[in-house]
């Protein structure tokens, strides 16, 4: 009976051994099961090499006219737009959006009429690569610009006390010697007087101002030389009334030159453009700004942090300014009627007595605008750069040869000049410039 209970024992392991290995084998069939079912998932999703640095440059040179990223422009934003349309439409759309129009497709209808039925430059020569590549862009996260203050107070670390802290002390240590020895002055006469020290007083001297009075010709010589340096003063203060060189005011929205001239390479004569042909160069209506900024309602983000951390200037804030001003809907990308003065502070005004011509300076004689104006291009708040007074006119008109090469208007003039002064090149003073009446009238 033992024997057949150890028998039974020993069975009872090999009768449940192929339960066991049951399980294994179930375990790993759906393991199995389950990498090759996400295998298979992952293969179905379509899998597209883009290329965003191209995308942003295609961008930049077919879309940013009319889209932005994240707002409304002339077209609809733009971010994400991968996931609200189906990729094989979006090829179509970009290619020719009005064959989808005149076709009755819904969605491009939809999107036609949501948007003032603004026309959409086909664009037939992109590659379904090249619209991948564009639409892999749009999915770029909007950066917040960390703005980043310039330190404030005096050192290199920005660390140290200010100088007008420096000074105080320094004033107050003074001030504290100062005390210092009249107290010390005052206990020492005290101490003096209780010893019976008398104290030698100086002898009485002539004060310097009488004997400076009695002198008489130390007198005339100190008079006239006082009256010469007031007149000298005098002149240099009364000559300076009404000249305004350097003076830059803070216009009600700022315009930067730098940006706009230098950066950007736009012509002086684009904005300004009555100088070509007119007495005044003219302030530029805010509907030449519109041109651009209908489509530019922000700055990139490299521009935004330089104005604010080195001048002050939030352009963005700036153009919204000049939204205001025009009633312009960035929201409807129409005009509301709703439109403001801008109050502009002039920089450069001659007396009502002189007489200058932009086009005949401008036009006729060639005359660069950095010329008087100074360079622009790379001033960030405008200012007076020239004193424009008469001297400075006349020292112009002395030292600069009048262009006569290929010039109709001097052909004449400059053949009898020539025979007159026996040389070829003339100067706008030979011509008659310094005569009176042709600046004062």
């Amino acid at each position: 009976m033992d024997n057949n209970i150890t028998d039974r024992m020993e069975k009872v392991p090999y009768r449940n051994l192929p339960s066991k290995w049951s399980l294994v084998l179930f375990v790993f069939l759906l393991a199995f099961s389950v990498s090759q079912h996400t295998h298979a998932y992952t293969t179905v999703l379509p899998t597209v090499a883009v290329d965003t640095a191209n995308g942003e440059a295609l961008f930049k040179a077919n879309c940013a006219a009319c889209h932005k990223l994240y707002k409304k422009a002339t077209g609809p934003a733009l971010f994400e737009v991968g996931d609200k349309y189906d990729r094989d439409w979006l090829y179509k759309w970009v290619k020719n959006s009005q064959e989808l129009v005149k076709a009755g497709d819904p969605i491009a209808v939809k999107i036609f009429e949501e948007n003032n039925k603004s026309v959409m430059t086909a664009f037939p020569t992109l590659s379904n690569e090249d619209v991948d590549d564009i639409i892999a862009y749009t999915y770029t996260k909007k950066k917040t610009p960390v703005i980043v203050e310039a330190p404030t107070g005096a050192g290199d670390g920005g660390g140290g006390m200010s100088n007008n802290i420096i000074l105080g002390i320094l004033a107050l240590v003074f001030a504290m010697l100062v005390i210092a020895l009249f107290a010390v002055n005052k206990t020492l006469r005290r101490f003096a007087d209780a010893q019976g020290v008398e104290i030698e007083e100086k002898e009485e001297t002539k004060p310097i101002w009488r004997a400076f009075l009695e002198n008489q010709f130390l007198v005339l010589v100190t008079a006239i030389l006082l009256l010469l340096t007031a007149g000298y003063f005098a002149y240099g203060w009364m000559s300076q009334v009404g000249v305004d060189q350097g003076y830059a005011p803070v216009q009600p929205i700022h315009y930067s030159h730098r940006i706009h001239a230098g950066t950007n390479q736009i012509d002086c004569n684009y904005c300004h453009s009555s100088a070509r042909k007119s007495k005044t160069s003219g302030i530029p209506s805010l509907n030449v700004c519109m041109n651009c900024h209908k489509s530019i309602s922000e700055v990139a983000e490299a521009t935004q942090l330089e104005g604010q951390n080195e001048h002050g200037v939030d352009y963005n804030a700036e153009i919204q300014k000049l939204y205001k001003a025009v009633g312009w809907d960035e929201a409807t990308q129409a005009y509301t009627g709703e439109t403001e003065a801008v109050e502009w502070v002039r920089i450069h005004n001659l007396p009502d007595f002189a007489y200058f011509n932009h086009s005949q300076h401008v036009t006729v004689a060639g005359v660069e605008c950095q010329t008087c104006h100074g360079p622009v291009e790379e001033m960030e708040i405008m200012e007076q750069h020239a004193p424009l007074t008469m001297g400075w006119c006349i020292n112009c008109h002395r030292e600069t040869n009048v262009n006569v090469a290929d010039n109709e208007y001097y052909e004449k003039i400059h053949a009898e000049l020539a025979k007159k002064y026996g040389k070829d090149k003339i100067t706008a003073a030979e011509m008659g410039g310094l005569e009176c009446g042709k600046c004062h009238y």
